[in-house]
């Protein structure tokens, strides 16, 4: 056993540095994990086997199918359109308790990619001011339910394999009330601290496009004058790649030549300006799609194609989409789109094909912000239909009359042959990177059973100074999951926190749900960088915000929200 006791221990800390150093690949970090403690016979087939059909991942795996039923309704829509009216402060709690709400029953990032245009379109409040707490009350409603976020599942997925019964559906709830409440009259009061900036103008100048002058091209051996690229609406010519050269700032005199790449700074909406001028060709048109089916995207942090540049990914024939034009906040971009080496939270505009909706690897590489539909539209009669029966089950399952992974089966199979749900979609929207990644984590946990080295971290700890007593431990298991949240993911964090804050209410003498309710909370408190959440990144770009913003704003709430749900959390357990 002491060999396997240090093998396990030798795999656990090369987990956290690998899910630090490869933070865009959790999914094959822990798969790896995973394999060679199953190689290394600390855990069996059996066992294996039993992690990955556990009756935790296959709930969350049902509500996710099913909640994008409710992503095709107008439901979202239709209330952000609703928000907007009224003044300032009205419009502020509305949309705190629209978001919060319905995140606590849908994917959060559906919400908030749904509210996020009519926000940025309004003309009578700053945006900025708005889609920054949007986000936080996304992460903040999430917290309310046993299925708002996807971390609460798994911890009680996790919880529920050692003690056999899973976390009740709104034990979540008085600990998520008190934090969304105490944290959104902070961040109320903290409004003015967000900036006002002018979105329409930021928003346009900081998108690079590129077009090429092709070979017996009308542009060449003229200046950029005489050729009209100075008069051209909300476009700029900032400038020109010629020969592995940059020709930048670029004048009027300037000659165009053949070969040379022009990169533009611009409004995206004016691109096809572009298209007037003979011998002048687009990067999406040079990979053979049009420019009239535009869509936005934001590059996920967990996305394979960070670090790497679009010609090595072979974009064009990977997503069957085209980049029209790169947005990069807090940093100006230089170069052949091509060849830009791409970064977490980068927005692009693609044009798209016939089979980019259908492409699995979308969901898995981008945050799709606008312009593409999903596969089907529900009628108005199914609308109403699906959100009812959605709730309805919600219901059924949370006073326990039918178990949730039932009545989520029942309701999928509903979806499937009312036609609310295509197999096709099926296959698209299933989460099995969520699904591999539990599954490793759960066998990771396993392995820390099996090989002992639970009880030898008991052990360590019973005479720590750390472990004062059962608050402190509380503290201790609160901390270390807030700075891995940050660090790498919410679900991440929380997989490789739960072990060892299990493993201490047996130390300190109480209730090891309190424990697993700290972990699932500290794993939701992404509140002071763009890239811990994919809500914050998704408002990063949209508001025109900087890293100091977040900071600002951030800071306060997360600090609330801790001292609520810790004050929370040890008066029900602790008194």
């Amino acid at each position: 056993m002491g060999i396997e006791l240090y093998l396990v221990a030798v795999v656990f800390v090369l987990t956290i540095v690998s899910l630090i150093r490869f933070q865009s690949r959790p999914t094959l970090v822990f798969c790896c994990s995973a394999l060679v403690l199953y190689l290394s016979d600390i855990v069996s087939s059996e066992e294996l086997i039993a992690n990955a059909s556990n009756i935790g991942i296959l709930t969350l795996v049902l509500i996710l199918i099913n909640s994008f039923v409710l992503e095709k309704t107008r439901f979202l829509r239709t209330v952000s359109s609703e928000i907007l009216k009224g003044n300032f402060s009205h419009t502020w709690w509305k949309l705190f308790f629209v978001s919060s709400v319905s995140s606590s029953m849908l994917n959060n990032t559906a919400v908030v990619a749904a509210m996020i245009r009519p926000l940025r379109n309004n003309k009578v409040h700053p945006a900025s001011k708005l889609l920054l707490p949007l986000s936080y009350a996304a992460i903040l409603g999430g917290t309310l339910t046993l299925i708002g976020t996807s971390t609460n599942l798994l911890v009680s997925s996790m919880y529920q394999q050692i003690e056999g019964t899973p976390i009740g559906f709104f034990e979540f709830t008085p600990i998520g009330i008190v934090a969304m409440l105490l944290c959104g009259l902070v961040m109320f009061l903290m409004a003015n601290t967000l900036p006002s900036n002018d979105l329409k103008e930021d928003d346009y100048k900081q998108y690079t496009i590129e077009a090429n002058v092709t070979v017996g091209s009308a542009l060449s051996g003229k200046s950029v004058d005489k050729n009209g690229l100075r008069q051209l609406e909300s476009l700029f010519l900032v400038e020109i790649l010629r020969d592995q050269q940059i020709i930048s700032p670029v004048t009027p005199e300037t000659i165009i030549n053949e070969g040379d790449h022009l990169i533009f700074s611009g409004d995206i909406k004016k691109v096809r300006q572009l298209e007037q001028f003979a011998g002048l060709s687009i990067f999406a048109r040079e990979n053979g799609l049009p420019l009239k089916n535009l869509t936005e995207v934001i590059i996920k942090p967990e996305s394979s194609l960070i670090g790497s540049t679009m010609k090595k990914q072979g974009f064009r024939a990977r997503f069957d989409a085209a980049v029209v034009a790169l947005k990069r906040d807090g940093e100006d971009v230089s170069g052949k789109l091509g060849e830009i080496a791409l970064k977490a939270g980068d927005t692009l505009v693609l044009a798209i094909g016939k089979d980019f909706a259908s492409r699995q690897n979308i969901g898995n590489n981008f945050i799709v912000m606008s312009g593409t539909a999903p596969d089907t539209v529900l009628t108005r009669k199914k609308e109403v239909t699906s959100i009812i029966l959605f709730l309805v089950a919600i219901i059924i399952a949370a006073i326990g009359i039918v178990p949730l992974f039932k009545v989520m089966l029942i309701l999928l199979s509903y979806n499937i042959l009312s036609g609310n749900l295509s197999i096709q979609e099926i296959r698209r929207y299933f989460p099995y990177r969520l699904w591999l990644i539990i599954t490793s984590a759960l066998t990771l946990s396993t392995a820390m059973q099996n090989s002992g080295l639970i009880s030898e971290f008991e052990w360590l700890l019973r005479d720590s100074a750390l472990v004062a007593g059962p608050l402190s431990a509380l503290i201790l298991v609160y901390i270390a999951t807030w700075v891995l949240t940050e660090l790498v993911t919410n679900n991440a964090a929380a997989a490789l926190i739960f072990p060892i804050g299990h493993s201490l209410a047996d130390i300190v003498h109480i209730d090891p749900k309190a424990f697993a309710l700290t972990v699932a909370f500290a794993a939701s408190a992404s509140f002071i960088s763009p890239y811990g959440y994919q809500t914050n990144l998704m408002v990063y770009s949209a508001g025109g915000y900087r890293l100091m913003d977040f900071l600002r704003f951030g800071a306060l709430t997360s600090i609330v929200y801790f001292i609520a749900v810790m004050t929370v959390i040890a008066s029900i357990f602790l008194l």
